[in-house]
């Protein structure tokens, strides 16, 4: 896979270099919640500037259905960009129109553009491979040189991730290339014990890459919402917690299958449980109650794992060699229930492991909780890619860098 310093000792000057990033940044109307993501592609993007490249940044945001749509704009990213860089940031109002056309070519070299949400064109999502190469070659009109260093999306088949590279000389940003690096770490130089931490709501979010780590994980714990529908397979009742019914006999197989392997894989031993799903914008007190992982009330919802949980898994962290966490503890968006997902997060600080933080919700935790992102050895800007790396399989967006 080429990379920046490949195409840097090939000359970057003067030309137009397209970097498929990933500002996908969570937004209250036009307020940046959590800039991560931006802060984490700036590099890539400062050191294109610096070598004389006319940069043009591209990037999707939200799921807006292939057409305009104010709510999801790139305008406050590339905002936030230009404050980042230290410099302004011209921004195009569309992606392949005259605008993007104005834009690309008043570009000084050394100077950056930001383009206008990719996905408010149909043909960067398209499953149609003609309507998405189409959209591919409108976009390579744009540049010389392709980069893709939008992690976050590189699981996905799109125009700009997948048939965009393979129309113009291409290689892999900075960003990509850490987190390539990293995840090699998780895969082919372990070093044990080996514990994976998952949380998040759905147990069918994460079958692939529970399958495939119990070949190669000592401990996996699990938390937050997908924990009830283990929990429910060993018997309990999980009141109105939340349950996917259907994939119960899936994760009876897979606490088998750990027992096979000689896989530890631990499940909470109490929870916080309310009646009522706490108020996430004001805040208010929820007054939960600690009742046993196998003793919740029927009309109960489990929220946060509680104090013996958050001591087990600090133990079960204690003495690891490599940790990977993806997915809260509970609902780490309010006080009441941010315990659990804290308690990971520091047992991950106070481990000597190397330590991921995959992406999404983790990540966004990390941040909200106050902790200090430079104290872990690395935190992911893509939870799905993450994941589907970790499962095995082949992901669009770095196969078509390898080209």
């Amino acid at each position: 896979m080429k990379t920046i310093d490949d195409l840097a000792t090939e000359g970057v000057a003067g030309k137009r270099v397209f970097v498929r990033a990933d500002l996908n940044v969570p937004l209250e109307g036009t307020t940046i919640t959590d800039d991560g993501r931006i802060r984490a592609v700036a590099p890539t993007i400062a050191k294109l500037s610096a070598l004389g490249a006319k940069v043009i940044v591209a990037s999707h945001l939200g799921r807006p259905k292939g057409a305009p749509d104010p709510a999801f704009s790139l305008a406050p990213a590339a905002e936030r960009l230009g404050e980042i860089l230290g410099k302004g940031v011209a921004f195009a109002t569309d992606t392949v129109g005259e605008s993007a056309a104005s834009v690309v070519a008043g570009l000084a070299d050394g100077e950056v553009a930001v383009l206008e949400n990719l996905r408010f064109n149909a043909g960067e999502t398209s499953k149609d491979d003609a309507e998405r190469g189409a959209f591919a070659d409108q976009l390579a009109e744009l540049a010389d040189l392709y980069v893709g260093d939008g992690f976050g999306a590189v699981h996905r088949k799109h125009a700009s991730v997948f048939d965009l590279p393979k129309r113009l000389p291409h290689a892999a940003g900075d960003l990509i290339a850490t987190e390539v690096g990293v995840l090699k770490k998780l895969t082919a130089e372990v070093r044990r014990p080996y514990v994976v931490v998952l949380g998040g709501a759905k147990v069918s979010d994460k079958l692939g890459v529970i399958d495939n780590l119990l070949k190669k994980a000592d401990r996996i714990l699990i938390g937050g919402g997908m924990a009830y529908t283990f929990l429910a397979a060993k018997g309990h009742e999980v009141g109105i917690s939340l349950l996917q019914k259907d994939q119960i006999p899936v994760c009876l197989e897979y606490l088998a299958e750990a027992e096979k392997r000689g896989v530890e894989f631990v499940l909470p031993v109490d929870v916080l449980v309310s009646a009522d799903f706490p108020d996430l914008k004001t805040k208010a007190p929820a007054n939960p109650e600690l009742v046993a992982a196998d003793a919740i009330p029927a009309d109960k919802e489990g929220l946060d794992i509680g104090p013996k949980t958050r001591e087990l898994y600090a133990a079960k962290l204690a003495d690891a060699g490599t940790v990977f966490w993806n997915g809260p503890m509970g609902v780490f968006e309010h006080p009441d229930y941010a315990n659990g997902t804290k308690a990971v997060a520091q047992g991950l600080l106070d481990s000597d492991a190397f330590t991921v933080v995959g992406g999404g919700d983790s990540a966004a935790a990390v941040r909200l909780l106050g902790f200090d992102e430079n104290a872990f050895g690395h935190i992911s800007t893509g939870g799905g890619a993450s994941l589907e790396y970790l499962e095995g399989k082949t992901l669009p967006g770095l196969a078509a860098l390898e080209d």
